[in-house]
């Protein structure tokens, strides 16, 4: 009975008392997802972003915006701006003519969300599949509210859901509906599988995404590779591309001196980090990965958010985002 707390967390039983009920922290549900949509209205993903926002600074690429269109070509009128001024049509004709622009309506947004078994872990308030999905929702309400379109991928070890950006609420709870369906099937009692490559979930986002996209790729980023750092290179030069990565403070700091119990829920492993050597390639492995998704900002000058699993979602989504705290 000593490991009954860690099975409960794990989702294999449930405490007394609450058979049927399901631990936000462990897994989330379309209701859960869907009450988010009051408290994103404060999150902001448009070009003009907060001083204090990650995505508006030297460490981390501007967005570009929704762009322009043109719409004609007239003649000057007193008010307009000098800068506007086509200046060979103007020399052509004799007369100052202006070059008139619209700005784009909207900007199609495409989230990206890992729900892997990687992601299914946490240590301190929620799994990292939590963090993951709860940051997803509340980045679709927040981009539909400002009317641009949104959809989304949603992938697991075996499954992928591709919902095509839309402006239709329906579009919108076809991607929490796919998100709620793949965070259900995580269970440390599932039979392992080969995880989906991360590559294959890629390629399938050039394919729906293929330019002037805004990007919001939320993971782990396990199993990353030479292949992994050319696709988010590709993506990054035609599309504002954010990757969300979500980590947990254990693996962040991984304690020395104690003993951890792994399973694929067939085998089970003791790993012993009093041992220096183990302790040390544990360490490597997790900063590893960190370190390569930021060396990606700074080659490629892509977004880096980093989320955690021992916070609240929309605590941390409004401190990046360079927001005050919560009013009461």
């Amino acid at each position: 009975m000593r490991d009954r707390s860690a099975r409960i967390r794990a989702g294999i039983d449930k405490p007394a008392g609450e058979t049927g009920v399901e631990d936000a922290r462990i897994h989330v549900d379309l209701p859960h997802l869907r009450a988010l949509e009051a408290r994103a209205r404060r999150i902001s993903f448009l070009p003009r972003q907060p001083a204090r926002s990650v995505l508006n600074g030297r460490h981390a690429s501007r967005l570009r915006g929704r762009g322009l269109n043109f719409e004609e070509l007239r003649g000057y009128l007193p008010g307009d701006d000098i800068r506007a001024i086509d200046w060979k049509v103007t020399a052509r004709t004799g007369e100052p003519h202006v070059r008139i622009y619209t700005e784009e309506r909207d900007r199609p947004t495409l989230i990206v969300v890992d729900q892997r078994m990687s992601m299914f872990f946490g240590s301190v308030m929620n799994m990292k599949s939590v963090t993951a999905a709860e940051c997803a929702a509340l980045a679709a309400f927040r981009i539909f509210d400002q009317g641009d379109r949104v959809g989304g991928i949603v992938f697991g070890d075996t499954e992928l859901a591709e919902i095509r950006p839309g402006r239709s609420r329906k579009s919108l709870t076809a991607f929490l509906t796919a998100l709620s369906d793949a965070n259900a099937l995580l269970h440390a009692d599932r039979p392992p599988v080969t995880p989906m490559p991360m590559n294959r979930v890629l390629q399938s986002v050039a394919r729906i995404a293929p330019r002037n996209h805004l990007i919001l790729l939320l993971s782990d980023f396990d199993e990353i590779d030479e292949t992994t750092h050319r696709l988010v290179a590709g993506l990054s030069q035609r599309n504002d591309l954010v990757l969300v990565l979500v980590s947990d403070p254990y693996v962040d700091d991984m304690p020395a001196g104690v003993k951890v119990v792994v399973s694929d829920s067939v085998l089970q492993a003791e790993i012993d980090t009093a041992d220096r050597t183990v302790h040390r390639r544990l360490r490597d492995m997790a900063q590893g990965r960190l370190a390569k998704v930021l060396d990606w900002q700074r080659q490629l000058g892509v977004s880096v958010l980093p989320l955690t699993t021992g916070e609240d979602s929309v605590a941390q989504m409004r401190r990046l985002m360079g927001l005050p705290g919560r009013r009461r």
